[in-house]
Protein backbone atom coordinates (compact mmCIF):
# COMPACT_ATOMS: atom_id res chain seq x y z
CA UNK A 1 0.00 0.00 0.00
CA UNK A 2 2.77 2.66 0.95
CA UNK A 3 5.61 1.94 -1.08
CA UNK A 4 8.08 4.28 0.97
CA UNK A 5 7.24 1.63 3.92
CA UNK A 6 8.78 -1.46 1.60
CA UNK A 7 5.50 -3.42 0.58
CA UNK A 8 3.84 -1.90 -2.53
CA UNK A 9 0.17 -3.82 -1.33
CA UNK A 10 -1.14 -5.27 1.94
CA UNK A 11 -3.61 -7.52 2.50
CA UNK A 12 -6.72 -7.46 0.69
CA UNK A 13 -9.84 -9.17 0.13
CA UNK A 14 -9.22 -10.68 -3.09
CA UNK A 15 -9.16 -14.74 -1.41
CA UNK A 16 -12.74 -13.73 0.33
CA UNK A 17 -14.13 -12.32 -3.09
CA UNK A 18 -12.98 -15.74 -5.08
CA UNK A 19 -14.76 -17.61 -2.24
CA UNK A 20 -18.04 -15.52 -2.12
CA UNK A 21 -17.91 -15.76 -6.12
CA UNK A 22 -18.57 -19.50 -5.53
CA UNK A 23 -21.08 -19.11 -3.36
CA UNK A 24 -19.72 -18.85 0.37
CA UNK A 25 -21.31 -16.25 2.97
CA UNK A 26 -19.26 -16.63 6.26
CA UNK A 27 -15.45 -16.98 5.42
CA UNK A 28 -13.05 -17.08 7.85
CA UNK A 29 -9.85 -16.22 8.36
CA UNK A 30 -7.94 -18.50 10.57
CA UNK A 31 -4.46 -17.77 11.98
CA UNK A 32 -2.43 -18.35 15.18
CA UNK A 33 0.14 -16.38 17.72
CA UNK A 34 2.71 -18.35 19.91
CA UNK A 35 4.03 -20.19 18.23
CA UNK A 36 7.88 -19.50 18.68
CA UNK A 37 8.20 -18.64 22.74
CA UNK A 38 9.58 -20.76 25.40
CA UNK A 39 6.35 -20.09 27.31
CA UNK A 40 3.13 -19.71 27.66
CA UNK A 41 0.23 -20.83 24.99
CA UNK A 42 -0.70 -20.92 21.62
CA UNK A 43 -3.24 -18.97 20.59
CA UNK A 44 -5.94 -19.01 17.43
CA UNK A 45 -8.28 -16.98 16.03
CA UNK A 46 -11.05 -17.11 13.14
CA UNK A 47 -12.10 -13.86 11.87
CA UNK A 48 -15.12 -13.33 9.28
CA UNK A 49 -15.34 -10.13 8.05
CA UNK A 50 -18.41 -8.57 6.37
CA UNK A 51 -18.23 -8.18 1.83
CA UNK A 52 -16.51 -5.70 0.80
CA UNK A 53 -14.83 -4.61 4.22
CA UNK A 54 -11.90 -2.15 4.48
CA UNK A 55 -9.45 -2.12 6.98
CA UNK A 56 -6.90 0.01 6.68
CA UNK A 57 -4.03 -0.69 8.54
CA UNK A 58 -4.38 -4.24 8.77
CA UNK A 59 -1.11 -6.40 8.14
CA UNK A 60 0.21 -9.51 9.54
CA UNK A 61 0.66 -8.61 13.40
CA UNK A 62 4.01 -8.80 13.06
CA UNK A 63 4.44 -6.01 10.69
CA UNK A 64 2.41 -3.85 13.25
CA UNK A 65 3.24 -2.13 16.39
CA UNK A 66 1.79 -3.36 19.45
CA UNK A 67 -0.09 -0.01 20.29
CA UNK A 68 -1.15 -0.09 17.01
CA UNK A 69 -2.29 -3.99 17.17
CA UNK A 70 -4.52 -2.77 20.16
CA UNK A 71 -5.99 0.17 18.20
CA UNK A 72 -7.08 -2.42 14.99
CA UNK A 73 -8.48 -5.10 17.69
CA UNK A 74 -10.87 -2.58 18.98
CA UNK A 75 -11.66 -1.96 15.14
CA UNK A 76 -12.05 -5.58 14.54
CA UNK A 77 -13.56 -6.56 17.17
CA UNK A 78 -16.55 -4.12 16.65
CA UNK A 79 -16.62 -4.72 12.18
CA UNK A 80 -16.32 -8.53 11.87
CA UNK A 81 -19.37 -10.41 11.51
CA UNK A 82 -18.64 -12.99 13.91
CA UNK A 83 -14.96 -14.11 15.91
CA UNK A 84 -13.59 -17.27 17.35
CA UNK A 85 -10.54 -17.76 19.92
CA UNK A 86 -8.80 -20.77 20.58
CA UNK A 87 -6.19 -21.55 23.13
CA UNK A 88 -3.58 -24.79 23.48
CA UNK A 89 -2.04 -24.71 26.84
CA UNK A 90 1.59 -25.10 27.27
CA UNK A 91 0.73 -28.36 28.69
CA UNK A 92 -0.95 -29.94 25.46
CA UNK A 93 2.08 -28.76 23.67
CA UNK A 94 4.36 -30.62 25.19
CA UNK A 95 1.50 -33.67 25.01
CA UNK A 96 1.28 -33.11 20.84
CA UNK A 97 4.21 -30.88 19.53
CA UNK A 98 4.00 -27.90 18.74
CA UNK A 99 2.17 -27.94 15.18
CA UNK A 100 -0.63 -30.35 16.39
CA UNK A 101 -1.43 -28.18 19.28
CA UNK A 102 -1.34 -25.15 16.92
CA UNK A 103 -4.10 -27.17 15.11
CA UNK A 104 -5.83 -28.00 17.83
CA UNK A 105 -6.02 -24.45 18.85
CA UNK A 106 -7.02 -23.08 15.51
CA UNK A 107 -10.29 -25.92 15.77
CA UNK A 108 -11.08 -24.49 18.93
CA UNK A 109 -11.19 -21.15 17.61
CA UNK A 110 -13.55 -22.58 14.43
CA UNK A 111 -15.58 -24.30 16.93
CA UNK A 112 -16.25 -20.53 18.70
CA UNK A 113 -17.27 -18.83 16.16
CA UNK A 114 -21.10 -17.83 15.97
CA UNK A 115 -22.75 -18.60 13.32
CA UNK A 116 -20.25 -20.75 12.19
CA UNK A 117 -18.06 -20.49 8.94
CA UNK A 118 -18.93 -22.09 6.13
CA UNK A 119 -15.34 -21.50 4.22
CA UNK A 120 -12.16 -21.41 5.91
CA UNK A 121 -8.41 -19.61 4.61
CA UNK A 122 -5.59 -21.01 6.97
CA UNK A 123 -2.45 -19.07 7.29
CA UNK A 124 -0.01 -21.98 5.91
CA UNK A 125 -1.50 -24.67 8.07
CA UNK A 126 -3.86 -27.26 6.81
CA UNK A 127 -6.63 -29.17 9.04
CA UNK A 128 -7.55 -32.22 7.60
CA UNK A 129 -10.91 -33.62 8.58
CA UNK A 130 -12.93 -30.54 8.15
CA UNK A 131 -16.93 -30.03 7.52
CA UNK A 132 -15.99 -27.30 5.26
CA UNK A 133 -14.07 -26.28 2.41
CA UNK A 134 -10.25 -24.59 3.04
CA UNK A 135 -7.82 -23.44 1.39
CA UNK A 136 -4.30 -22.87 3.13
CA UNK A 137 -2.38 -19.98 2.12
CA UNK A 138 1.55 -19.25 2.63
CA UNK A 139 2.07 -15.86 3.71
CA UNK A 140 -1.94 -15.78 4.08
CA UNK A 141 -1.36 -13.12 7.07
CA UNK A 142 0.01 -10.46 4.09
CA UNK A 143 -1.93 -12.00 1.50
CA UNK A 144 -5.91 -11.89 3.12
CA UNK A 145 -7.40 -9.31 5.07
CA UNK A 146 -9.26 -11.60 7.08
CA UNK A 147 -6.46 -13.98 7.90
CA UNK A 148 -4.53 -10.59 8.64
CA UNK A 149 -7.04 -9.81 11.12
CA UNK A 150 -6.67 -12.98 12.90
CA UNK A 151 -3.31 -12.76 13.10
CA UNK A 152 -3.99 -9.35 14.99
CA UNK A 153 -6.80 -11.07 17.19
CA UNK A 154 -4.62 -13.68 18.10
CA UNK A 155 -1.33 -11.46 19.01
CA UNK A 156 -3.22 -9.40 20.66
CA UNK A 157 -5.27 -12.12 22.79
CA UNK A 158 -2.65 -13.81 23.44
CA UNK A 159 0.12 -10.81 25.24
CA UNK A 160 -3.03 -9.92 27.50
CA UNK A 161 -2.69 -13.32 28.44
CA UNK A 162 1.05 -13.03 28.99
CA UNK A 163 0.47 -9.57 30.60
CA UNK A 164 -1.68 -11.73 33.06
CA UNK A 165 1.15 -14.39 33.75
CA UNK A 166 3.35 -11.52 34.43
CA UNK A 167 1.82 -10.25 37.64
CA UNK A 168 1.44 -14.42 38.69
CA UNK A 169 5.24 -14.95 37.73
CA UNK A 170 6.93 -11.40 37.99
CA UNK A 171 11.01 -13.03 38.50
CA UNK A 172 10.79 -14.20 33.99
CA UNK A 173 9.28 -10.30 32.73
CA UNK A 174 6.59 -11.90 30.75
CA UNK A 175 5.29 -8.49 30.19
CA UNK A 176 8.56 -7.45 27.87
CA UNK A 177 9.00 -10.65 26.02
CA UNK A 178 5.47 -12.58 25.74
CA UNK A 179 7.55 -15.99 26.57
CA UNK A 180 9.81 -15.26 23.55
CA UNK A 181 13.49 -17.05 24.31
CA UNK A 182 14.87 -13.49 24.26
CA UNK A 183 18.34 -12.92 26.00
CA UNK A 184 16.48 -11.91 28.80
CA UNK A 185 14.27 -14.78 29.00
CA UNK A 186 17.43 -17.04 28.85
CA UNK A 187 18.80 -15.42 31.64
CA UNK A 188 15.66 -15.16 33.88
CA UNK A 189 15.02 -18.78 32.87
CA UNK A 190 18.39 -19.74 34.02
CA UNK A 191 18.45 -18.05 37.26
CA UNK A 192 15.49 -19.01 38.40
CA UNK A 193 14.48 -22.32 36.29
CA UNK A 194 11.53 -22.96 34.60
CA UNK A 195 7.80 -21.78 36.03
CA UNK A 196 4.39 -23.60 35.44
CA UNK A 197 4.35 -21.99 31.28
CA UNK A 198 7.12 -23.21 30.38
CA UNK A 199 7.22 -25.93 27.91
CA UNK A 200 8.93 -28.52 28.83
CA UNK A 201 9.70 -30.22 25.52
CA UNK A 202 11.71 -26.92 24.04
CA UNK A 203 15.23 -26.85 24.03
CA UNK A 204 16.63 -24.16 26.12
CA UNK A 205 13.53 -25.32 28.80
CA UNK A 206 14.71 -29.51 28.10
CA UNK A 207 18.69 -28.53 28.71
CA UNK A 208 18.26 -26.40 31.63
CA UNK A 209 15.81 -29.32 33.81
CA UNK A 210 17.60 -32.24 32.35
CA UNK A 211 20.58 -30.17 33.54
CA UNK A 212 18.79 -29.56 37.12
CA UNK A 213 18.59 -33.75 36.83
CA UNK A 214 14.87 -33.81 36.14
CA UNK A 215 13.24 -35.27 33.58
CA UNK A 216 11.57 -32.47 30.55
CA UNK A 217 9.90 -35.60 29.06
CA UNK A 218 6.29 -35.61 27.59
CA UNK A 219 2.93 -37.13 28.97
CA UNK A 220 3.16 -40.88 27.90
Amino acid sequence: MDASRGHIVGPTDEFELEARRRGYRRIAGLDEAGRGPLAGPVVAAAVVLPSRCRLAGVNDSKQVSESERARLYEVIVERARGIGVGVATEQEIDRLNILEATRLAMRRALAALNPPADCLLIDAVTLSNLAIPSRSIIKGDTLSLSIAAASIVAKVTRDRMMAAYHRTYPLYNFLAHKGYGTEEHLQRLAQHGPCAIHRRTFAPVAQLLSGLGECPGTTP
